[in-house]
């Protein structure tokens, strides 16, 4: 009983904590911003996820911060602003940051050249325009909800209405990696965890979690990819 009252009121403030905040960030991201982390220096249009005001892109960096970075092919998949691919490129990485909205991909190559940053950068639909290799890191902030998206801004948000999405990462995924790379996903409970694992499975793959963080809006998880053996 206590754990369920407990739950409920969490429920509760969720709402209407989003209830809330979802207006005024939304009236506030509709302009062009900009975003300093480190010594990197974004300009971000409303049409690009903004690392600053959700957890998961900060959450995923500073797990990815801790790693050996140097030398490593490193790829951003689906980049949004490219923060972390930058980030990465800034420690010795050789980076790629892909992105299917040409808007994020635009800024992307501003913020490259502004920031004086070696990176690559790609427009794409998930694999499908990114030369076959193997990377050493690959890093993932996916979109998580459920509804088919409507327009290149709606990517970072929905993964279609069957998850179409991770179906297709997973099947694409074993192409661009070697025996000891590794995959990190940053996944919310807003999301439907199970479906993702099952469609992991299915391809090969099993997501185990290597990290979990809770806020007052969510509980965000790092998951780590791998190849099913045997």
């Amino acid at each position: 009983m206590k754990d369920f009252k407990e739950n409920t009121l969490k429920q509760t403030i969720k709402k209407i904590t989003t209830r809330l905040y979802k207006p005024l960030l939304v009236k506030y991201l509709s302009a062009t911003r900009t975003y300093s982390y480190k010594g990197i220096k974004l300009v971000i249009p409303p049409a690009v996820f903004h690392p600053g005001f959700f957890f998961s892109t900060r959450l995923l960096l500073r797990y990815i911060a801790s790693l050996p970075l140097k030398n490593k092919l490193f790829l951003e998949l689906g980049a949004g602003s490219g923060l972390i691919a930058m980030y990465a490129a800034r420690q010795g990485a050789t980076a790629t940051a892909t992105d299917i909205n040409p808007v994020a991909v635009h800024a992307l190559e501003m913020n490259r050249r502004s920031n004086r940053t070696p990176l690559t950068v790609i427009q794409s639909d998930l694999f499908r325009n990114i030369p076959q290799q193997a990377f050493d890191i690959i890093a993932i902030n996916p979109p998580y909800y459920k509804k088919q998206p409507q327009t290149p801004a709606e990517y970072a948000w929905y993964c279609g209405e069957a998850g179409e999405y991770f179906q297709q990462l997973f099947c694409g995924l074993q192409n661009y990696m070697h025996a000891q790379s590794m995959v990190l996903m940053i996944l919310c409970d807003g999301c439907d965890i199970p479906m993702i694992k099952e469609m992991a499975r299915a391809n090969g793959f099993r997501l185990y979690c290597v990290f979990e963080k809770k806020n007052w809006i969510e509980t965000n998880f790092i998951f780590m990819i791998e190849k099913l053996t045997g």
